[in-house]
């Protein structure tokens, strides 16, 4: 099963040296992978404290996610908390990366995380029962594979809606 990070997927790994014409500078593939880590152990915790009776702090955890979702969305995953929380304290512990990978897609993905909490944050305000955990945990599921198996399902999404040119391409 190709990543998002597999040289032959649409070209959106690029190597350190260069990028593709018009694309950003590359990230360290491994600060997205970091913070999808981070991310599901929240949305997890907001599922458990749904169904432990917590609904108000389950809520209000969505809703903090539901703004970091945003923010990597709208500013960019460098931008966003775990980028830099990769890039200061994590990423100069490490070897050098093998390849750098395309931004684009993980802050699609963000785009992705970002919608669904914010469904489930409104319909919850709209007093659908169960919107808040049933948000989370579809978020859950995409944060979990991305940090247990690199498998980034908002990036896969991505690079089936760049073949088919409906949105820019890398």
């Amino acid at each position: 099963m190709p990543s998002h990070r597999d040289p032959s997927a649409a070209a959106s790994v690029i190597a350190p040296a260069a990028a593709p014409a018009g694309a950003p500078a590359g990230i360290d593939p491994r600060g997205p992978r970091f913070g999808a880590a981070i991310t599901a152990t929240l949305l997890l915790a907001t599922v458990v404290l749904a169904v432990a009776g917590a609904d108000a702090v389950a809520f209000w955890l969505l809703v903090a996610l539901t703004v970091l979702f945003a923010w990597g969305a709208f500013a960019g995953v460098r931008r966003h908390p775990y980028g830099l929380i990769f890039a200061r304290l994590v990423r100069p512990r490490l070897a050098p990366p093998v390849a750098l990978e395309d931004p684009r897609p993980p802050t699609f993905a963000q785009g992705i995380g970002f919608a669904v909490t914010f469904a489930g944050v409104i319909l919850s305000l709209l007093g659908v029962e169960y919107a808040a955990p049933i948000a989370a945990a579809i978020a859950f599921i995409a944060a979990f594979l991305n940090a247990a198996f690199d498998f980034c399902l908002g990036c896969q999404i991505y690079l089936l809606l760049a073949r088919a040119r409906i949105i820019p391409g890398t």
